[in-house]
């Protein structure tokens, strides 16, 4: 059930109309807040006596005026705002990725941008209703008038900040930096400060269950499935995690031994959606920064700076995971494993940040030499030996496809010195965890002739 509400909350983040009507709904709240102060003379405002209130102290007639000015003047801006808002929407799609639209649309400083214009709006239509002239037995609600004024001159200085927002949120370094920021809240969130318990070697099987919905998974009720499994004295080993597209009727789980309600648990703590989320998903940010990258490496782009950049950011983010350790997918309850689900390992992770980058990368010297001096910069900071070797395997790929790829001689031979020093770093001293968690100094080899070509 937390893992379903969090998915909702994650979905409203999604909406740009949420924050806007929010906003909206407030500024009405607060005409009438003041309108009725008016009325009831509070705070020393009496409309029979205008010389005695502070702000707006004019009649009827400069009060409508002046109210029509702001309402019209201020949706018009909120028009203008909302046609900046897509163009910028197209560009990024264009130059960084349809995925990339969801940090736009999610961005909470758009949406409160578009509901200050249009709160401003709905205000000053909500006072100008109350306005009447000597004829109509006068009322001037001279206190929500200078709040109109006060909101129009909070809408002149939310525009120029918008302007120099929108501007600067479309560089493309700012949506690298953007991203990263959400890769390392996932870092921090989806990894462990200790060790996990391991996972059982052998193949878990037993009755299938199939998913009754299809869909990306976005979110997974872990402790909720652990619980139930516990209750129902079975094992459950899940085949899908949180990032995977699940057909209708895919067998997404096994379990031990038949149990009643084992369909209604697993659909309570699975939750689908028309496209990925990043709640529990670690390679979601990993992604969009390799989907920037290999844009940016298209002919059309030709941005092999850009690569380079989110190579670097990939490196921080690998750096950070050297001090941490990755789950296992093994849950248990009062020392007996009840639960066994899939989950990102660390050539997972490298995978999804390499691959795609280097197969696009076609004799870019530029972008694989910045991945063969971001790997020696990793297998310097990294200190397992599986995960050395890994990094190992990523570097040989590099400089296999700089062999096959790259024509100049002088290129190439300067590939294969940082291959190299690469080499020489990840030769240093390493450590490998042993069976009782200690971390114990060892070496990847024995002599450094021993290195792998």
């Amino acid at each position: 059930m937390k893992a379903r509400l969090q998915a909702w909350i994650e979905w409203l983040g999604d909406q740009f109309w949420l924050r806007p009507a929010l906003v909206v709904l407030g500024c009405l709240v607060l005409a009438q807040l003041a309108v009725w102060l008016e009325t009831a003379h509070i705070a020393g405002h009496d409309a029979s006596s205008p010389q005695k209130n502070w702000g707006y102290t004019g009649g009827a007639e400069g009060a409508r005026a002046l109210l029509g000015a702001v309402a019209s003047s201020t949706i018009g801006v909120a028009g203008t705002t909302f046609s900046i808002t897509i163009a910028a929407l197209t560009l990024a799609s264009g130059q960084m990725g349809p995925r990339l639209l969801r940090n736009f649309t999610r961005d909470a400083r758009n949406q409160i941008v578009l509901g200050i214009f249009l709160g401003t709006f709905a205000y000053a239509l909500m006072v100008l209703r109350t306005v009447r002239t000597v004829q109509e037995s006068p009322f001037v609600p001279h206190l929500a008038i200078s709040g109109a004024i006060a909101l129009a001159l909070l809408s002149i200085a939310t525009l120029v900040w918008f302007v120099h927002h929108i501007a600067t949120g479309i560089n493309v370094e700012t949506v690298v930096d953007a991203v990263h920021g959400d890769l390392r809240d996932a870092v921090d969130a989806r990894t462990l400060d200790a060790a996990d318990m391991q996972r059982p070697a052998e193949a878990l099987g037993g009755a299938p269950v199939a998913a009754t919905e299809g869909g990306y998974l976005q979110a997974l009720d872990v402790d909720g499935l652990a619980d139930w499994a516990h209750a129902h004295g079975v094992v459950m080993a899940l085949r899908v995690r949180p990032g995977h597209y699940v057909p209708n009727g895919f067998p997404v789980a096994y379990l031990s031994a038949a149990a009643e309600g084992t369909g209604d648990a697993v659909r309570r703590a699975l939750t689908f959606g028309p496209r990925p989320a990043a709640l529990q998903d670690l390679e979601y940010s990993i992604r969009q920064l390799v989907e920037i990258s290999v844009r940016a490496l298209s002919p059309g782009i030709n941005d092999p700076m850009t690569a380079a950049s989110v190579i670097d950011h990939l490196g921080d983010a690998l750096c950070r995971i050297s001090r941490r350790h990755l789950p296992t997918g093994a849950v248990e309850r009062e020392g007996r494993i009840v639960l066994v689900h899939p989950v990102t390992d660390y050539a997972g992770l490298c995978d999804a940040m390499f691959h795609m980058i280097r197969q696009n990368a076609a004799g870019s010297v530029h972008v694989l030499a910045r991945m063969l001096d971001v790997l020696a910069r990793v297998s310097e900071v990294e200190r397992l030996t599986d995960r050395v070797a890994e990094v190992t395997r990523h570097a040989g790929l590099v400089i296999a496809a700089a062999r096959r790829d790259v024509p100049d001689p002088d290129d190439l031979a300067d590939l294969e010195e940082r291959y190299r020093r690469f080499l020489r770093a990840a030769h240093g001293g390493v450590t490998a965890t042993g069976s009782d968690g200690e971390m114990r100094a060892t070496s990847a080899f024995s002599h450094p002739d021993q290195a792998p070509p």
